[in-house]
């Protein structure tokens, strides 16, 4: 897996197979899933990346909740 962030767009990109080649893309609120012909994912871009991670840390950070 490869990842890069994209500082002018605010983009976070996850490749998560080079080898497999790009057939269509779906857009999911904030993310983009570009899959191969066989319906497997290749790449995630994460769109406004910086709230993305953000709130990914603020949630790691959180206290685990009592049991």
């Amino acid at each position: 897996m490869k990842i890069s962030y994209s500082r002018d767009v605010d983009i976070l990109m996850l490749e998560l197979d080079q080898s497999l080649s790009i057939s269509h893309a779906e857009h999911v609120g904030n993310t983009i899933i570009h899959l191969s012909p066989d319906q497997q994912p290749v790449l995630i871009e994460i769109l406004q990346a910086r709230e993305f991670v953000s709130a990914l840390v603020d949630a790691v950070m959180q206290p685990d909740a009592v049991a």
